[in-house]
C-alpha cells in the first residue's frame, strides 16, 4: 500500500501528515516548532512524530512553507542587485539600493529601441559584486524579446558567477517595472529556497525514501524540486495556497472563504466550485505588487508570534515576527529571572524596538555588508537573550532603533518579544509553552496600559479576532478602505456583517478564536479535524495546474492581412498567414503544458487541457486586430511512476 507525506514548514510549527493513497484517509499527523534560521531539525522532528511503520511505503512527498512569504513581510531576504534595461520611468523608491538603469530594451512588436550599454553593466557589476547575493535583470518588453536580458545575464554569470534571475522567465505579462520588481524578490529568496528544498530532500534520502518530492505554488498547483528552484518566488503563498486547498479538502466544501493564522501572517482567500479564486493582477506582498499568478487573497502581517508591543498608551500586534516570551523560556534557562529583572524604558524610548519584554539574540548568518555602527551593535548581543540594557552597558550608549531594524533585516539578529501565543498562554487557551513567562510578559505590559496581566491578554486577543474580522470582510468588500472596515469593528452595535458562505478555519491557533469570530459575523464557522495541520493536508491534496498565454498580433497595422508576430514564453515568433500563426500559437501552448507536466514529473495520462481563444475585432479587418489564445492543463494526483 502507498502512502503520501505533505509538509508544511510555517514561521512557527512544521506540521507533517500522512495520507493513504487509496481512500485518501489521514492516517496520522505530527507537528514540531520550527528551527530558525535552518528548517532541518523542525523538518527531521515533525517526521520523527509520524508513526514510523508506514514511511518506508511513502511515494510522494508535497512541502508548502511561509518561509518565502515571511522573508519579504519581515524585510529579511537576501540583498541583491537589480538592472533597469530601458527607459524606465522610477516613481517610486525601488527595493535595493544596489541598482542601475541602462539603455537597452525594445518596442511592443520587440524591435530593439536602443544597443544595449555593456560597458555600464560591466562597472556595475564588478562594484557591487560583493555586496549582494545574486541580481536580478528587468528589460523593456522583454516579453517580446528576451535577448538583452539574456545578454546581461550571460555577461553577469562570466563577471561574478552569481545567479541572475531575468523578468521574462518569470511572467509573460506587460508592465516592466512590476517584472523588474518580481525579479528581485525572486532573486532574494534563491538562497532562502535552494536551502529549505535540500533540507527536505536530504532528509527525505537519509530515511531512505522512495517518493517523489514536491513544492506547492502560490497558485495552488505544485511543481518538483528543479521548478521550486527556478522560480522560487512561485512559492511566496504556498503556505496560504495550501492552507486553501487543505481547508476544502478537511472540511468537504468545495466553496467556502477561508482564515489562516499561522506564526507571522493571517491570510484570508476563497474557494469557487472547487477551484481557488485567482487574482485577476499579480500577487502583492510586502507592499510590492508583483507578476506573479496568484490565489486572491489578502494577507497581513498578524499571526501567532507578531510582536506584540506598547506605545503611547495603545497596543500594537505586528508586523514582525519575534520568539515568544513562553518558547524562549523553554529555550534558554535564565530567560525567565532575565524577563523578570528586565527595567522598563523610559516612555520616551518606547517604541517597537524599546519593550521591556524585548530582548535580541544574535543569529549564525554571514555578515555581507555591514557599517561600523551596525557592528557596533551586534558585537554586543550575544547567541544567548540580550537586553537593551545588557548593549546599552556594552556600547555605553542607547542602541539605535534604526540600526537594530537593519540587523534584523539582514538577518543578523533575531528578536523575543510579547505576542498573541503568550496572550493565549495567559488565557489559559494554549498552554503547551512556558505559562509563567507568558503571565511575566503580560503583567509588564498590561500595567503601561493600566490593566491587569488577564485584561491585557484578553484586550489582545479581542483586538486580533476583529483584526481577522475585518480583514475577512475586507476581502469581500475591496474597494472599501480597509481602515473604514476596521473602524466599524470597534463601534458597540447590534448590527453583524453577515457572510453567505462558510468559514473554514485553519492554523494552531484558530481554535481560540471559533467563540470570537461567531460574536462578531453572522456566518457558520467551521473549525475541520485538522484543522491544526491543514496547510500539509493542502500540500497532498494539489493538483498539478499549468498556465500559459499566447499572443497573435500583425506586424503592421498599416497591413493587417499578411504577416503576423506570435510572442510567447518561448520568444518571437513571424508567419505569412493568420491561419498558419493561430495552429502554431494553439500546438505552442499545449506543448508548454505537457513539457512542464512532465518536467514536473506529472502523470501525462491524466491530464486535462482547455484552451480558449480571445479576438479582438476591428470594424472592417478581415483578421483580428489581436487574438489570446490560453490553455490550461490540469494533472489529478496520480503522479507519474
Amino acid at each position: 500500500m502507498n502512502y503520501s507525506l505533505g509538509i508544511d514548514a510555517g514561521g512557527t510549527y512544521t506540521d507533517a501528515v500522512l495520507l493513504r493513497d487509496s481512500d485518501e484517509l489521514i492516517i496520522d499527523t505530527s507537528k514540531a516548532l520550527t528551527s530558525y534560521p535552518d528548517p532541518l531539525e523542525g523538518i527531521k522532528n515533525a517526521i520523527d512524530g509520524l508513526d514510523p511503520t508506514h514511511l518506508n511505503e511513502v511515494k510522494m512527498v508535497s512541502v508548502s512553507t511561509t518561509l518565502s512569504t515571511n522573508s519579504i513581510l519581515e524585510g529579511t531576504g537576501f540583498p541583491v542587485a537589480l538592472i533597469l534595461v530601458g527607459k524606465y520611468d522610477i516613481t517610486k523608491e525601488l527595493p535595493t539600493k544596489h541598482y542601475i538603469q541602462v539603455a537597452g530594451g525594445h518596442d511592443y512588436n520587440g524591435i530593439e529601441s536602443e544597443s544595449l550599454d555593456i560597458e555600464s553593466i560591466n562597472h556595475f557589476a564588478m562594484k557591487v559584486k560583493d555586496k549582494v547575493s545574486a541580481f536580478a535583470v528587468s528589460s523593456f518588453f522583454s516579453v517580446r524579446n528576451h535577448d538583452h536580458e539574456l545578454e546581461v545575464k550571460e555577461l553577469i554569470n562570466q563577471l561574478t558567477g552569481l545567479p541572475v534571475v531575468c523578468g521574462h522567465e518569470l511572467s509573460q505579462d506587460l508592465g516592466a517595472f512590476e517584472r523588474a520588481v518580481t525579479a528581485f524578490l525572486n532573486a532574494q529568496l534563491i538562497s532562502v529556497t535552494e536551502t529549505f528544498m535540500n533540507t527536505v530532500e536530504s532528509e527525505i534520502k537519509t530515511r531512505g525514501m522512495d517518493a517523489k518530492i514536491f513544492m506547492l505554488k502560490c497558485d495552488g498547483s505544485v511543481t518538483n524540486i528543479r521548478g521550486a528552484l527556478d522560480k522560487p518566488i512561485e512559492s511566496i503563498f504556498s503556505g496560504p495556497a495550501a492552507s486553501l486547498v487543505g481547508a476544502s479538502f478537511l472540511s468537504k466544501k468545495d466553496t467556502c472563504a477561508v482564515i489562516d493564522v499561522g506564526g507571522t501572517s493571517t491570510d484570508i482567500s476563497v474557494m469557487n466550485n472547487g477551484v481557488p479564486d485567482m487574482s485577476d493582477s499579480g500577487a502583492v506582498v510586502g507592499g510590492w505588487k508583483t507578476r506573479v499568478k496568484a490565489i486572491r487573497m489578502v494577507t497581513s502581517a498578524m499571526g501567532g508570534d507578531s510582536h506584540v508591543w506598547i506605545k503611547g498608551y495603545k497596543s500594537h500586534i505586528g508586523p514582525r515576527r519575534v520568539m515568544p516570551l513562553c518558547r524562549a523560556a523553554i529555550i534558554y534557562p535564565v530567560f525567565l529571572e532575565q524577563l523578570r529583572s528586565n527595567p522598563i524604558p523610559l516612555k520616551s524610548l518606547l517604541g517597537v524596538n524599546y519593550q521591556p519584554t524585548k530582548f535580541y539574540l544574535r543569529t549564525e548568518y554571514e555578515v555581507i555588508e555591514i557599517s561600523d555602527g551596525e557592528k557596533e551593535i551586534l558585537d554586543a548581543i550575544k547567541k544567548e537573550p540580550t537586553s537593551i540594557i545588557e548593549i546599552y552597558n556594552k556600547i555605553k550608549k542607547n542602541p539605535s532603533s534604526k540600526l537594530l531594524d537593519i540587523l534584523i533585516q539582514k538577518r543578523l539578529i533575531h528578536s523575543i518579544g510579547f505576542t498573541l501565543t503568550d496572550a493565549l498562554h495567559v488565557l489559559g487557551d494554549y498552554t503547551e509553552m512556558n505559562v509563567e513567562a507568558a503571565n511575566v510578559g503580560a503583567n509588564v505590559l498590561g500595567h503601561l496600559m493600566n490593566m491587569d496581566g488577564h485584561e491585557f491578554a484578553r484586550h489582545i486577543k479581542n483586538k486580533f479576532a476583529k483584526n481577522m474580522a475585518s480583514d475577512l470582510v475586507s476581502f469581500f468588500l475591496d474597494e472599501t478602505p480597509k481602515e473604514v472596515i476596521r473602524q466599524i469593528f470597534d463601534v458597540s452595535s447590534p448590527i453583524k456583517f453577515k457572510i453567505d458562505v462558510p468559514i473554514v478555519l485553519i492554523g494552531g491557533p484558530v481554535i481560540a478564536f471559533v467563540e470570537d469570530l461567531q460574536n462578531i459575523l453572522d456566518a457558520e464557522i467551521i473549525l475541520p479535524r485538522y484543522a491544526d495541520v491543514g496547510n500539509a493536508a493542502g500540500a497532498l491534496a494539489a493538483k498539478g495546474i499549468r498556465r500559459t498565454e499566447v499572443l497573435i498580433r500583425p506586424v503592421s497595422m498599416g497591413a493587417p492581412e499578411f504577416d503576423f508576430f506570435v510572442f510567447s514564453e518561448k520568444g518571437r515568433s513571424s508567419f505569412h498567414e493568420y491561419h498558419e500563426a493561430l495552429n502554431y500559437a494553439m500546438n505552442l501552448g499545449e506543448t508548454i503544458v505537457r513539457d512542464y507536466m512532465e518536467f514536473a514529473g506529472l502523470d501525462s495520462d491524466h491530464i486535462k487541457i482547455d484552451v480558449k481563444k480571445e479576438e479582438t475585432i476591428v470594424q472592417g479587418w478581415k483578421k483580428p486586430m489581436e487574438t489570446k489564445v490560453l490553455v490550461m492543463g490540469v494533472s489529478t494526483r496520480d503522479y507519474a511512476e
